[in-house]
């Protein structure tokens, strides 16, 4: 008798996952090529797409590329809804070190998305440049929790938990949130939003406090009035931007040339490792997707209400 169609798609399925598992198992063991030089008088192109959620391999580039003698200054093309508080944190005093400690002009640009956590970012740059277009804010930050006390009780499960103080299960979804957990979780959103703002201050001291105060709501606005707040410095495209980096950065025109990082590999199996592994990133699309990923997480970064 034949096997099913549902049947033979599930042992391929399985097969699939099998093969991923062990790839990635193995391409652990090897340790990255080396990290080529750019050209002389370049200028750098990092990208700084997607959701935020490890910031690694991003930090990594900047480091090794921000101590080339041939990188004379480096622009960041920025497409992101933001995402969760501690990498933007790292990639905003990773982008300020840079300018500080090597003196290289650091010029972000966005055609696209630079809200919440990838605006975080974006104010250590030196110039920030937008399209018109662009949705650029989203200043805020957002914790979201679920409560599904009746679908375990419709689904006739009881789940609990042990914990070694009051608080170790707050934001639990078997249970409704308590009134002090409330409290304790606003403080904590209320303190990383004066993080927030204090890098904005820090990155964009021309920005007037009040205006600051009035659109660091979570709303997101386009890239014209970005600039016209004082959010973003001009209008432009990512070539305005390398132009505006080149000139920073001392460069005649016609005379630097734009190096774009090789992505990081381990061999023709680095595709199985922890950042690239399809199977995490099937599963890591749906859940954000669903927003399964953020529902009793930690905070992220990411756009409220748009305006």
């Amino acid at each position: 008798m034949a096997a099913k169609p549902w049947f033979r798609f599930l042992i391929v399925v399985l097969v699939f996952i099998g093969l991923a598992s062990l790839l990635r198992f193995v391409g652990k063991g090897f340790e990255p090529m080396n990290t080529p030089s750019a050209p002389r008088n370049s200028i750098l192109r990092l990208d700084l797409e997607g959701v935020i959620m490890n910031g690694k391999k991003f930090l990594q580039t900047l480091k090794d590329y921000s101590e080339d003698k041939n990188v004379k200054a480096i622009v960041i093309n920025i497409n992101s809804p933001g995402g969760s508080v501690g990498p933007s944190q790292e990639i905003n005093a990773a982008l300020r070190r840079v300018r500080e400690e090597h003196k290289i002009p650091v010029i972000c640009s966005s055609s696209g998305l630079m809200a919440s956590g990838a605006y975080y970012a974006a104010v250590a740059c030196d110039k920030i440049v937008v399209s018109p277009g662009a949705l650029v804010g989203s200043i805020g930050v957002i914790m979201e929790f679920a409560n599904l006390e009746k679908l375990y009780d419709w689904a006739k499960v009881s789940r609990y938990s042990i914990t070694s103080g009051k608080y170790k299960d707050s934001g639990a979804e078997y249970r409704p949130m308590r009134e002090d957990e409330r409290h304790l979780f606003q403080d904590l959103i209320s303190e990383v939003y004066g993080q927030f703002t204090e890098a904005i201050v820090t990155g964009r001291p021309n920005l007037k406090k009040d205006v600051l105060t009035e659109y660091a709501d979570g709303r997101v606005f386009t890239g014209a009035k970005a600039v016209k707040l004082g959010f973003a410095d001009a209008e432009g495209s990512f070539d305005d931007a390398v132009n505006m980096a080149a000139e920073a950065a001392g460069l005649e025109k016609d005379k630097y040339e734009l190096f774009k990082a090789p992505k990081a590999r381990s061999r023709w199996w680095s595709w199985a490792s922890e950042d690239e592994d399809p199977i995490n990133g099937f599963f890591s699309s749906m859940k954000g997707f669903l927003k399964l990923n953020t529902l009793n997480k930690p905070m992220y970064l990411m756009p409220g209400s748009w305006e």
